[in-house]
């Protein structure tokens, strides 16, 4: 299969009326309305009760368009963008154009997460949003991490997929729209995660799991995600509905959590750089 590139595909997904949703969910088109979007989404406001601390320095890994490097320096952080891609539409350029017209500084730095070119500097937040997945070497990814960050970092990372098993990846890439048209998608089994964390000598805090937090399921909404429930019982989805409505709805959530095996599921990890005595 011949690939076209990753801007050519976002381009594609935009100019394609049975993509329209994607590209929407996907913060793609207009930078301006996509950054604000962002900066409104469920998403985002679960992220700001996390960071409760003051503003300071963050560096966001894999910014692609920006959204997430814009929502924190608009709250005031200050803020580098480490982008590889060069593209005004999803990449590099597409985050100075929106800090140009937003007037919002954003540093940028055009690299790869494996190899940033920043000298050993400790970034009070170090975020990567959909990002761990695309890592050439999740191992070295990891270890630019720790190495940019100290033990008062927060390392927040956000809606990575993953697989139970090898198995599961073909099934993942085949399914997957955008993979189809770029050939750039990827997952992880969470021991992969785990361990490329732990041989940075970083210590996960918290994982999230697909249902566990707005985080990882928005834009769905409670009521999405009930009638899906329902659509799987088919003609029993009124009986189920009677149960569905006794059950508190973050029980329901702890429950998909437990048995989502979907491959390409989202997870999220809240880390800190190990502290030695």
């Amino acid at each position: 299969m011949k690939y076209i590139s990753w801007e050519d595909a976002v381009q594609k997904c935009l100019d394609s009326p049975e993509l329209s949703d994607l590209a929407r969910d996907s913060y793609f088109g207009d930078l301006e309305d996509a950054a604000n979007r962002y900066y409104c989404s469920s998403e985002y406001k679960e992220l700001k009760k996390i960071l409760q601390s003051s503003p300071k320095k963050a560096l966001d890994l894999g910014a692609a368009n920006g959204i997430l490097s814009w929502a924190l320096a608009k709250d005031g952080w200050e803020v580098t963008a480490i982008e590889p891609d060069h593209s005004n539409i999803v990449g590099a350029g597409a985050i100075r154009k929106l800090a140009k017209k937003t007037k919002i500084k954003i540093n940028v730095i055009e690299a790869m997460g494996e190899d940033i070119p920043i000298k050993t500097e400790s970034y009070d937040l170090i975020v990567a949003r959909q990002v761990l997945h695309h890592a050439n070497n999740l191992d070295e990814f990891c270890k630019e991490i720790s190495r940019l960050s100290n033990t008062n970092t927060t390392i927040i990372t956000l809606r990575d997929h993953v697989i139970s098993n090898q198995d599961q990846l073909s099934d993942f890439l085949n399914k997957h729209p955008l993979h189809n048209l770029y050939g750039g998608e990827n997952a992880f089994t969470l021991n992969e995660y785990r361990n490329a964390f732990k041989n940075a000598e970083l210590n996960i805090t918290k994982e999230i799991r697909s249902f566990d937090s707005v985080i990882n399921y928005d834009p769905m909404t409670k009521n999405d995600i009930i009638k899906n429930i329902l659509d799987i019982f088919g003609p029993l989805r009124s009986f189920v509905k009677i149960f569905i409505n006794v059950i508190p709805f973050p029980i329901i959530l702890k429950i998909l959590s437990f048995i989502d095996n979907r491959p390409g599921r989202l997870v999220s990890f809240i880390a800190s750089k190990k502290k030695y005595e």
